[in-house]
């Protein structure tokens, strides 16, 4: 096995980098000193034709094996030889053509990913995408002009990051909640000018708000409503079903007939001794 590796190896030019098959190789290094690189795999994002995607095609670079260390404002310094960067994401794994982008926010946002993740560059013209793929590299990602900070000093800076400015978020949550009610206003106008119109093939709308408001039920109300189904689910209720209760209720009712039997018996008799002749 490792001898079959050796002659791959030196067939493929020895010091030649296996990628992921359509993918390009390129190296990178955190600074000068470091001497073995590391490689990011880089191809042009497609979809299928006719599948909706958010991002622009021809001009999305798609990069696998992106490290922690490496920022979205330091992989786009590291492309923008290529051309000019429109914007950069990170996350942990790629996006699927169906799923909605959603808007991003500086206060909540979802955890970093502590390892290695993926990105989509997007690029301003189509040839820059070209470009990034022949790129040769080695790329530095700290240098002296864009130092990067790491260990110790990256999760300071990562601590001081996370402590939220509260005038700032009070601000954003503001906004927020100022566009959801002007939507949720503009939602309700436009299904109550809708509301008993036909559409074009004559069907009508029919929403959940009657003509009258419906008043608050109260706890007596609710007790009767308790009650009425509480007797309804009881002449629901099967009875006599199994043979051993039709026998115990064939036998109570006969009880019920010789105690009421013997009962017209005694006030028979009490009647016939009250009973006196009595001509005047």
């Amino acid at each position: 096995m490792v001898a079959r590796r050796r002659k791959q190896a030196a067939a493929g030019g020895g010091g030649a980098t296996p990628s992921p098959p359509g993918y390009s190789a390129v190296p990178v290094k955190f600074s000068e000193k470091q001497q073995a690189p590391h490689y990011l795999y880089l191809r042009e994002h497609k979809v299928r034709e006719g599948a909706p995607s958010s991002w622009p095609q021809k001009r999305t670079l798609f990069v696998l094996n992106v490290p922690p260390y490496c920022t979205e404002e330091c992989l786009g310094r590291l492309l923008c030889s290529c051309g000019p960067v429109q914007s950069v994401r990170l996350q942990a794994k790629p996006d699927l053509a169906e799923s909605p982008e959603e808007p991003t926010s500086k206060f909540f946002h979802p955890k970093p990913v502590p390892g290695f993740q993926v990105a989509y560059v997007v690029f301003q013209k189509p040839k820059a995408v070209s470009a990034a793929l022949s790129l040769k590299g080695p790329l530095l990602v700290s240098t002296e002009s864009h130092p990067v900070s790491s260990g110790i000093h990256k999760w300071i800076a990562d601590y001081a990051g996370s402590v939220l400015d509260p005038e700032a978020l009070r601000l954003e949550v503001d906004t927020f909640m100022e566009a959801y009610d002007q939507r949720t206003a503009e939602e309700e106008a436009k299904a109550k000018e809708e509301e008993g119109v036909p559409d074009e093939e004559g069907w009508v709308k029919v929403t959940r708000r009657g003509r009258r408001p419906v008043l608050p039920r109260t706890e007596a109300a609710s007790l009767r409503v308790l009650e009425r189904e509480k007797r309804k689910r009881a002449r629901k209720e099967l009875l006599n079903f199994y043979a051993w209760q039709h026998r115990e209720t064939k036998m109570e009712h006969l009880a019920q007939l010789r105690k009421k039997f013997e009962e017209d018996k005694q006030r028979i008799e009490l009647m016939r001794a009250q009973r006196k002749f009595r001509p005047y």
